[in-house]
Formats: C-alpha cells, sequence, structure tokens
C-alpha cells in the first residue's frame, strides 16, 4: 500500500548512517541487500566517507551512497553519566525496546539479545555520546554480517529524539495514571451513530493559486453543530482517515476531507530524492495547505446558500480544523500558530548545512551533516520562504484537533503561544516519523487557549489511520495498524466527537468523554492511553536532567 512514503525517502539518508564512517573493528562487512551479498572492506567505507569516493565493492549500493549523504552521520544522544542506569532502566522498559532490540538482532545476524543489551549499556557510557556506531562497535566480533534491508528499519529507528521519546514513555505512563475504577457513561461516542452515512466527491479549482484541490465530503440528511476539515499527512491522500469521517458523520457533523495536490501521495512518488528536503516538496506548501482550507471554506459557504443536495450542510462558521502529521501542523496553523522561520533557519543550518539565505541558490552546496528524525528533515524544507513569520490562521476556525503533528521548530519558541482557540493534540510515545517530544510535548506547553492532551503509551506514527490505508512494510518500519491499534482508534472516535460537540449545546452531555478517566478505561496491555489538559513538571525536568532538548 502506497498511503505513505515519509519513511522510505528519510530512509535512504538514514542508511546512510552505518556507512558513514569506519564503524567495526573487523577488516571487511558483509553487506546484505535482499538476495544480494558484497563483502567490503572497512577502508572502501572510510575513504567513500572522506572523498565521496565509491570504490567497485561500493558500486552496487552506490545508489543509497549520494555525495549529498556522505556525512549523514554525527547524531549522538548525550546522557549525564550520573543518569545513566535510570536512562537504561526506562528505556528497557518501554514496549519498543524489544523491537529495536530484534531488529538489530536482524540487522546483525548471529548476535544474541544479551550481547545486544550490553552493547546499548557500553555504548550508552561512552564520553562522547550514544551513537549506531559506538553501539556497533560495542558488539563482540572479529566478522560482522549486516543486512542492509533490516538496517534501513534499524536507522529509522536510532534517532535520538525517538529514543528520547521511548524512555518518556513509561514515566509518561506513571505520571498520567489516574485512580483506577471503572469509567461508566450511559452512551459509547464511539460508537457509530443513527444516521446514514452519504459521501460526495467534488474538485476546486484555485486558479490564483493554479491548484487543484479534490474533497470527499461526508454528510447525513439531519446535519448539525460545525464543520469538520481533515488534513492528510505528507505522502498520503485525503482517505487517511476516512473510518473517523464516517464516525462523525454518522452522528450529523459534516465532514470535509480535503486532498493537498503539492504534498499527497501522486505529487511526492513524482518528486526528486536528491536529499534536499525542498527538492521534494516545495517551502509554499507549508503556506499552500492552511490557504487550501481557507479556499475550501470559501466555496462551501458558497454551497451551502445554493440549492441542491449541500444546501445548509456547511456551517462554516464554525469550522474545526482536524489533521495528522503534516494535516496536524496545517490545523494548527489555521488554529492561529505563527510561523517562525529565524528559529527554524537556525535549526535546518545545523541539521542539514543548507545555506539557506544564498542569494544564488542554484550554486548552493548541500550535505546533510545530520541525521533527524524524518519529521524534523521534512520541516526544513519551509526554509526557503522568504518571510520570517508567517500568519496562516482562519476566523472561522474555532478549535483544533492535531493528531501526530510535525511540529519542530515550524513554530519557534512562541508561535503557538497565538493559538487561543480549544486544542486537541495526540501524542504516539513509539512515533519515529514525529518524536513526541520536540513535535507534541513541548509545543503542547505553548498553547494558551483551553487544550487536550492525548498521549498513546506504545502507538506508532500511523496507529491512528484508517486500518485499511496503510501498511507497515511501505514505512520501512513495525507500525501498529492492524487490530492491535483499535484501542487508539476507538479513543479517537470517541474523544474527536466529544471534542466537536464542545461547540453545541450538548457539551455538557459529552464533557466526560474529554477526562482521564474515559481515555484510561479504553487502554489495552499493548497500548496505555491517556488523557491530560497540563503535563506533570517532572516529565520536563527529567528530560532536562538526563540532558534531552
Amino acid at each position: 500500500m502506497r498511503k505513505f512514503c515519509l519513511g522510505f525517502v528519510a530512509a535512504k539518508f538514514l542508511l546512510l548512517s552505518l556507512f558513514a564512517s569506519p564503524v567495526l573493528a573487523a577488516d571487511r562487512l558483509m553487506l546484505r541487500l535482499g538476495p544480494f551479498q558484497q563483502s567490503v572492506n572497512i577502508a572502501d567505507l572510510d575513504r567513500f566517507a572522506k572523498t565521496g569516493e565509491i570504490s567497485a565493492a561500493l558500486k552496487p549500493f552506490s545508489f543509497l551512497l549520494t555525495a549529498n549523504l556522505r556525512n549523514a552521520f554525527s547524531q549522538r544522544l548525550q546522557i549525564d553519566p550520573n543518569l545513566t542506569d535510570r536512562y537504561l532502566e526506562n528505556w528497557l522498559r518501554s514496549p519498543m525496546s524489544e523491537t529495536l532490540i530484534g531488529n538489530l538482532r536482524r540487522a546483525i545476524p548471529g548476535v544474541s539479545i544479551e550481547q545486544i543489551q550490553a552493547a546499548v549499556s557500553i555504548a550508552a557510557r561512552q564520553a562522547n555520546g550514544l551513537n549506531l556506531i559506538g553501539l556497533l562497535r560495542a558488539i563482540p566480533g572479529d566478522t560482522i554480517t549486516l543486512d542492509a534491508t533490516e538496517a534501513i528499519a534499524l536507522a529509522l529507528q536510532f534517532n535520538p529524539s525517538y529514543w528520547e521519546s521511548q524512555a518518556l514513555g513509561p514515566l509518561l505512563k506513571r505520571e498520567l495514571t489516574v485512580p483506577s475504577g471503572e469509567f461508566r457513561a450511559d452512551f459509547d461516542p464511539s460508537a457509530r451513530g443513527e444516521e446514514r452515512v452519504f459521501k460526495e466527491t467534488i474538485s476546486l479549482t484555485d486558479r490564483m493559486r493554479d491548484r487543484n484541490i479534490p474533497v470527499d465530503i461526508y454528510y447525513s440528511r439531519n446535519t448539525s453543530g460545525p464543520l469538520v476539515v481533515m488534513s492528510h499527512g505528507f505522502g498520503s491522500d485525503r482517505t487517511f482517515l476516512t473510518y473517523l469521517a464516517r464516525h462523525l458523520a454518522s452522528h450529523g457533523i459534516t465532514v470535509a476531507a480535503i486532498e493537498h495536490p503539492g504534498s499527497n501521495f501522486d505529487f511526492v512518488s513524482k518528486a526528486s530524492l536528491s536529499g534536499n528536503p525542498r527538492d521534494l516538496m516545495s517551502a509554499n506548501e507549508f503556506i499552500d495547505r492552511p490557504r487550501d482550507v481557507s479556499f475550501l471554506l470559501d466555496k462551501l459557504t458558497q454551497l451551502n446558500r445554493e440549492p441542491g443536495i449541500f444546501q445548509n450542510k456547511f456551517n462554516t462558521q464554525q469550522t474545526i480544523a482536524l489533521g495528522h502529521s503534516l494535516g496536524g501542523y496545517t490545523a494548527l496553523a489555521l488554529a492561529g500558530g505563527e510561523l517562525n522561520l529565524d528559529d527554524l533557519r537556525q535549526t535546518c543550518n545545523s541539521l542539514i548545512g543548507l545555506n539557506r539565505r544564498s542569494t544564488d541558490r542554484r550554486n548552493t552546496s548541500t550535505s546533510l551533516a545530520l541525521i533527524p528524525s524524518p519529521g524534523e528533515w521534512l520541516q526544513c524544507a519551509a526554509a526557503d520562504l522568504s518571510e520570517d513569520r508567517i500568519q496562516l490562521g482562519d476566523s472561522r476556525v474555532v478549535s483544533a484537533i492535531a493528531l501526530n503533528p510535525v511540529v519542530g521548530n515550524l513554530f519557534g519558541k512562541t508561535g503557538l503561544r497565538k493559538v487561543t482557540i480549544p486544542t486537541l493534540v495526540l501524542a504516539s510515545t513509539e512515533d519515529a516519523f514525529t518524536p513526541v517530544i520536540p513535535h507534541q510535548l513541548e509545543p503542547f506547553r505553548q498553547i494558551r487557549g483551553k487544550k487536550y492532551l492525548l498521549t498513546a503509551i506504545g502507538a506508532t506514527h500511523l496507529s491512528v489511520g484508517n486500518p485499511g490505508s496503510v501498511n507497515s512494510q511501505a514505512t520501512l518500519l513495525k507500525e501498529r495498524i492492524g487490530e492491535e491499534a483499535e484501542p487508539i482508534r476507538r479513543l479517537v472516535r470517541g474523544v474527536s466527537l466529544a471534542f466537536v460537540k464542545q461547540v453545541t449545546p450538548e457539551a455538557n452531555t459529552y464533557q466526560p468523554f474529554l477526562t482521564p478517566a474515559y481515555a484510561q478505561s479504553l487502554s489495552s496491555p499493548q497500548m496505555s492511553l491517556r488523557l491530560s489538559q497540563e503535563l506533570p513538571p517532572v516529565v520536563f525536568q527529567w528530560t532536562k536532567l538526563a540532558g534531552l532538548p
């Protein structure tokens, strides 16, 4: 399935983390890519990292070892030596640690779990910080076979922001737990409503911006309440949250699922894979996405007045912006978040060495100096925008739902303080694409309006998606998207409906479903679900003590 290609794109850069410098004590490394095997001198890898020269032995891997990616591996996870044991204890207790260790065993066949765990412990105590190179060096053996296919998944997981989220998982679970007790209610907001759902697809053309925008409309005969506009993620499409759109429509809420032509699957699949994020997605897409929604609201306002099936179906003056991943960014921008590109450019200059201020764009040389998470890497496409601060809010948007949003440094340290409308944010602790600390937890603290944080301990980036619309193989990571992810989808159905109903006369009836007890009641052994309106101070005290961002 093709719904999400961010992982594939980022993997090409992240795989180089295994090759960017001489990594093993052995003289030779057996590289395996599918059925193909090639013995490589460590000296060849060293020469490539220093000069870009690709030896005959490395030729079969040349499509991965691009010149722009020679210096890809330099990120390290710094941990206070006095807190190493505590950090490792938290991480090893996290559900995903087992998956990561399993991936290491598949990437490096013949290594035992005990050896892997010992290597993690040894590497974490190095004075210059924990990185994948140090971890590999700590694994015993004269000759190491490296499965490049499995290494892609491993490299995606070996991202410091992601590991920080992993270590925080057990702490979040403990600190956000409320006293146990059975949650009782007169009805189930996650259950399908009584209304029959209809779906119509319309196609809009914004000639001023040369954008053709398809939109799926979900509605019922008895429409009430606000309009919900859904925005998909990078490399996805408007069907990603179909189950949620149908659920809301079955309760009388009209939903418009928009597709953004500059960042949907069709566009991204044809884009350049040069290693520069701006070649994959235009900087203007960060502006065009919110403007797509504002343009849609203008058109739906017209349709609402005209005779036909859509008459009186669109309450555009009470719109709720709902988005996933890059769509979560879109929702926050529409909610009033102000882009702060000064902070972003500074971050991206460090991350990928792009001279965004160069007056001669054609001669700007680029190299990937660090390996960010895919979300941190993708945000750097916005650094080419000419303005420093950009406001894209729409006053018709009265509340926002951001599921696993891409945030990072897009709004700087203060941009989300301008969000004063009710906002719901979802963070998944095993999200390797938008790790929870930089993309959800830190941004959540900025928001000034009434706010709710859903924390899914054990969920991944795509867990919230339509069950039939994503494929774990397409992301190169083990995504929890099947039956095991039903608890988070059920929570999103119930909480989203309750959140939407807060702008209707039924607000008090649905308020009990915006409580910690409700979220916790839907937890499963594999997935602990929490809801809070503030984060306990100990969460950020711990990250500071551990030397995390």
